[in-house]
């Protein structure tokens, strides 16, 4: 048992001088927000690290899918995933789309590319998937289908800061991509987010859409939000960023350990990441087959937490089984997201978790599931 709680995750946080040696100009310059120097390093390393040529920051991921949506001018329907966090179906909704679900695949949690045709209909306008935990979605594939039928994709790459397809950045896929910087994320700006984009032409917009539409002193064009990344923020991300290649270490040696302690249990199975694709070991989910296992998810969640281990269903329940969404949009049968929904729990992933802490989990989940 855990001599103190563990959760499921711990923010990243640089050593406290070199954060105040960062901040520290502030108290000079005066300059805390609207896109003051910090914030142009920030977007310049960003751009730099992720393999893109376009980067916008935003205050937080939300905003930032927000505002492409807002952007791109997108209108009718969007092609999206059940199996996902609240904000990816939000943005949609919020922005007077409606959203279409497509199921997705059991090996890795992500759109399945193969349903996405059948669901597309005179008003879709785009396809939005989701690099859930960092798994790359097929991006060829949904390229095709997208070139095909004159759609855009954005993704949402909110788990994948860091990945890189086939020596690609994952942010260079689609259209555009919306990165989480939230104090949860393997990559924090203590809130932040970034959309990277491939349309010049989009940049302006994006601006206008983080700051109220306003192009200059005198002139509104549209009705923008505040979507702003400040100092405070961007300072904050240049500390993490050059820690940013220790905590993948860290946690690729984590998850080494986790595979390997818990291979070969009956009923507990792990998703696969494809060919190709350098992780950035976000998360560590695990899927529970009651009917093998002799147990089911929920019975392990909460038997670990008598362990004072703090572990999540995530992603559940589905996004269609929200109470707001519930019988709102017509469904197509979702069976591969509902069977997964039930069975996935994350189990505790940081840098600073240590692998005697990874070995005492195992040891916990084998206690419970090897009766």
């Amino acid at each position: 048992m855990a001599q103190q709680d563990i959760f499921v995750t711990r923010p990243c946080i640089p050593p406290l001088e070199e954060y105040i040696d960062q901040i520290r100009p502030l108290w000079e310059s005066k300059w805390l927000t609207n896109m003051g120097d910090l914030h142009r390093q920030l977007e310049q390393a960003l751009r730099q690290k992720l393999g893109v040529d376009r980067l916008s920051l935003f205050v937080n991921g939300h905003l930032a899918l927000e505002g492409i949506l807002q952007a791109m001018e997108l209108s009718g329907e969007v092609i999206t995933t059940p199996f996902t966090f609240a904000s990816t179906t939000h943005a949609i909704v919020r922005r007077g789309l409606t959203p279409v679900f497509c199921d997705i695949k059991e090996t890795d949690g992500t759109i399945d590319e193969r349903k996405i045709e059948a669901l597309i209909t005179e008003k879709t306008s785009a396809i939005l998937p989701v690099h859930v935990y960092g798994n790359c979605c097929n991006v060829e594939a949904i390229g095709q289908i997208a070139r095909r039928h004159g759609l855009k994709v954005i993704y949402d790459a909110a788990h994948a800061f860091g990945v890189k397809l086939n020596g690609k950045g994952i942010g260079s896929f689609g259209d555009a991509s919306i990165f989480s910087f939230h104090a949860t994320k393997v990559f924090n700006t203590i809130e932040g987010g970034a959309v990277s984009f491939r349309d010049p032409a989009l940049a302006p917009a994006l601006c206008e859409a983080k700051n109220f539409g306003i192009l200059d002193e005198e002139t509104v064009v549209f009705a923008g939000g505040n979507a702003k990344m400040n100092e405070f923020q961007a300072a904050m991300g240049l500390c993490n960023l050059r820690h940013f290649d220790e905590e993948i270490a860290k946690r690729q040696a984590l998850v080494t350990a986790y595979c390997q302690q818990l291979s070969g249990i009956p009923g507990l199975r792990m998703l696969r990441q494809r060919p190709g694709v350098r992780p950035n070991y976000a998360y560590f989910p695990i899927l529970i087959e009651a009917e093998e296992a002799g147990t089911d998810r929920n019975t392990l969640y909460q038997a670990l937490r008598d362990y004072h281990i703090f572990t999540r269903k995530y992603f559940y329940p589905l996004i269609t089984d929200f109470d707001c969404y519930k019988d709102q949009y017509a469904q197509t049968p979702l069976p591969v997201a509902k069977k997964i929904a039930s069975q996935v729990l994350t189990l505790p992933l940081y840098g600073d978790l240590g692998l005697e802490n990874v070995e005492m989990i195992c040891h916990a989940v084998k206690k419970i599931l090897c009766k």
